[in-house]
């Protein structure tokens, strides 16, 4: 049984030099992956506009996403968490640049 314990934070891959996503579970409309960021942002005038549903948590470090309407700008912090649903256009404007950012995301189809 063991051996099908896995630690999410330990250990975590480089993200130094770009973002690292790794997929935990994939079904038939639903994708968990871990995310790891170091300093990374969404380049200039990118926007996410996901056809599913995302909800995130942040284990580890920190982020600030920036929402389009309403405008708006929300920090995170290890613990928290946020439902992004389908369509709505958002960035990442910052990740922690001293720590890895370590985000739990599940992605549901509509």
């Amino acid at each position: 049984m063991s051996s099908l314990v896995r630690n999410l934070l330990r250990p975590l891959p480089d993200a130094s030099s770009a973002e690292q996503f790794e997929a935990l579970l994939e079904r038939p409309g639903l994708r968990v992956e871990r995310i790891v960021s170091q300093g990374q942002a969404s380049p200039p005038g990118f926007r996410y506009e996901q056809p599913q549903d995302e909800w995130v948590l942040v284990l580890a470090g920190s982020a600030v996403l920036r929402f389009e309407e309403p405008a708006r700008t929300v920090a995170l912090a290890v613990g928290d968490s946020l439902l992004l649903p389908a369509g709505l256009r958002h960035r990442v404007e910052s990740t922690d640049a001293a720590i890895p950012t370590v985000w739990l995301a599940i992605h549901v189809d509509r």
